[in-house]
C-alpha cells in the first residue's frame, strides 16, 4: 500500500544513500517528501526545507541525519507525529528514540533500501 515518506536528509547527490531511498521510495509508487535545506529538488520531486513545512499527515518519517542533527530536530519530529520512524544505519540515538517511544511514535532501526527489496517498507 502506497505510504505518504518524508525522507530527512534527502541529497540531490545519486551515490548518497538517501537520494537512492528517494528513487527507490518513487519506484515503489510512495508519494516521497524529501527534506532538506538549500534545494527546491531532488529527483524530480519538490523539496521542502525543514519538517515544520510539510502540511499533510506523514506514514512513515526515515533519518538520513546523524544523532547530532536529529537530537537539534527532534521538537519537529515529534511535532510531525509520523506513524512510524525508521532509524538508517548511522542515525541511531537513544536520546530522539526515548523521545518517540515516550510519544507513543514506532521507530525501529532498519535500512529503507533493504526493507523495500525485501517486501518489509
Amino acid at each position: 500500500m502506497a505510504q505518504i515518506v518524508a525522507v530527512l536528509g534527502a541529497s540531490h547527490k545519486p551515490e548518497r544513500y538517501s537520494n537512492k531511498a528517494v528513487r527507490m521510495l518513487k519506484e515503489h509508487g510512495h508519494s516521497v517528501i524529501p527534506v532538506t535545506p538549500g534545494r527546491s529538488v531532488i529527483e524530480d520531486l519538490p523539496v521542502v526545507s525543514s519538517l515544520d513545512a510539510i502540511d499533510r499527515k506523514v506514514d512513515t518519517l526515515t533519518l538520513y541525519v546523524g544523532p547530532e542533527r536529529s537530537a537539534q530536530l527532534q521538537d519537529s519530529i515529534l511535532a510531525l507525529r509520523p506513524g512510524r520512524v525508521i532509524l538508517n544505519p548511522g542515525t541511531e540515538s537513544a536520546t530522539l528514540e526515548q523521545a518517540l517511544t515516550e510519544a507513543g511514535i514506532p521507530w525501529e532501526h532498519a535500512c529503507t533500501l533493504v526493507m523495500l527489496r525485501t517486501g518489509q517498507f
